[in-house]
């Protein structure tokens, strides 16, 4: 079988997979852990952005929110109470669509958001991992759209490819064994407009899913927006000599580079190619700003009121100091400030 073939296995079997049959990968005691985790202020900002782009939409009746691969809700969570709390005539307009394959999250979706489910606020979309790349939407197509995506591409399957060929899997003597076959017309082009060829001994990845997705979210947005927060490079620094090959597992906040130490017990993931994902939105007919990190797009949203969001509710110093540790940990390069990108893109 193809390697992406077997990370999907890994990943999104519905019974053996890392997100299927695990809800607890999640926070300081899973494997990893999402902004989300770190603070309820990256709902907080995030919920301040989407009200203004709710405004610039020129403030409509109905608005969804699509959140893809939304985890264990705390995300959608912080975003719907804090716009409940601040911006009310935004909230009033909205529709919060999480979009989620794994049964064990949609269950933990189930007990994050159910105060929201139960108002209609909140809808849990359901998604077969097995089902081509589909937008599940609870409004209809005509309303304006706003699809988020944190930490949703760097999941996806991947293609390898070497000097030798492309990366596939076989068993032989029960065990997993590498072997190399010619790749794909459209793996080879796919390098040739964003990426890079393999050199000797170095192995690329070639998101091919991640390109299908991002086709089918840029032609279901007829008016809105796209916001995509991940780790990932551009062609340019792979042309440069970086990013030549990011696939890692990752289990007890512990990094491997070996993808078949324990499958369907360790999380994989490759970096996102946004020169890929940039230029298909393009192609779709939105329009693409440009790539900014995660500190530079945090700091444009909280440093007009000097992060207010962050710090209201706190009552003593000791927990002003905490909540200032937390958003440093947002915002600078130590922590996740450089290592994440910002892609966003309209329409209308």
């Amino acid at each position: 079988m193809p390697f992406s073939r077997y990370m999907q296995i890994c990943l999104y079997d519905p019974t053996a997979g890392y997100y299927s049959r695990n809800a607890e990968q999640f926070g300081k005691a899973g494997d990893f852990y999402t902004s989300s985790d770190v603070h309820a202020v990256f709902g907080r900002l995030l919920a301040r952005q989407f009200d203004q782009m709710w405004q610039a939409l020129d403030r409509p009746p109905e608005i969804e929110i699509l959140e893809l691969g939304p985890g264990r809700g705390l995300f959608a969570r912080d975003v719907l109470d804090w716009s409940n709390k601040k911006f009310h005539d935004f909230f009033g307009s909205l529709t919060y669509t999480l979009q989620e394959s794994s049964p064990a999250l949609r269950a933990k979706l189930q007990d994050t958001l159910e105060n929201h489910l139960a108002s209609g606020k909140a809808v849990i979309s359901e998604e077969s991992p097995e089902e081509p790349p589909t937008i599940h939407r609870s409004l209809p197509a005509d309303a304006p759209l706003i699809v988020f995506a944190n930490e949703f591409f760097d999941a996806l399957p991947v293609e390898i490819l070497g000097t030798a060929g492309k990366l596939h899997i076989a068993i032989e003597n029960n065990r997993l064994r590498e072997t190399w076959l010619p790749p794909l017309d459209e793996e080879l082009e796919f390098l040739d407009c964003y990426g890079v060829h393999p050199e000797a001994g170095e192995r690329i990845e070639v998101p091919i899913l991640a390109q299908t997705w991002i086709e089918q979210i840029a032609h279901s947005i007829s008016h809105g927006f796209l916001l995509i927060i991940d780790y990932g490079y551009t062609r340019n620094e792979q042309l440069a000599g970086r990013y030549r090959g990011t696939l890692m597992a990752y289990r007890h906040h512990s990094s491997s580079p070996d993808p078949y130490q324990a499958p369907g017990e360790q999380d994989l993931t490759a970096h996102v190619n946004f020169t890929a994902l940039a230029a298909a939105c393009e192609h779709a007919g939105m329009q693409f700003e440009k790539l900014l990190t995660q500190a530079q797009f945090l700091m444009g949203i909280g440093e007009r009121n000097q992060f207010a969001d962050a710090f209201e509710d706190c009552r003593v110093p000791q927990e002003r100091a905490k909540v200032a540790l937390q958003l440093k940990h947002l915002v600078t390069p130590v922590g996740m400030g450089e290592s994440f990108q910002v892609l966003m893109a309209s329409r209308g």
